[in-house]
């Protein structure tokens, strides 16, 4: 056997196994979306915060319930002590003036 009959076969048998993951993932997904609907109606009964991305420091557990200087909690200078916390940009919010403040 020639070796490009056995890399066309290679090629071959791992399109293969993409389209059988593509089905699978479809498959799955129309499978599914009846519990996601009632999970759904759960976080919304419930009135649950956001999805915990990072585990280590406490203003990247939940992006939306940290203070603003949560990060420099030990002081303004300080190097960030967690790599998560270099993984999330600030709130756009940041920088700007409130509404009704002049200068």
């Amino acid at each position: 056997m020639r070796k490009s009959n056995l890399f066309l076969f290679y090629l071959a048998f791992n399109l293969f196994l993409l389209g059988v993951m593509f089905a699978h993932a479809s498959w799955k997904k129309s499978a599914e979306r009846e519990a996601l609907g009632k999970q759904e109606g759960i976080v919304r009964r419930l009135e649950l915060t956001d999805l915990c991305l990072f585990t280590e420091a406490s203003y990247t557990r939940h992006l939306s319930q940290a203070d603003l200087y949560t990060p420099f909690q030990d002081s303004p200078m300080t190097l960030e002590h967690f790599p998560s916390g270099s993984l999330v940009v600030p709130p756009s919010g940041i920088g700007k003036r409130p509404h009704g403040k002049v200068d």
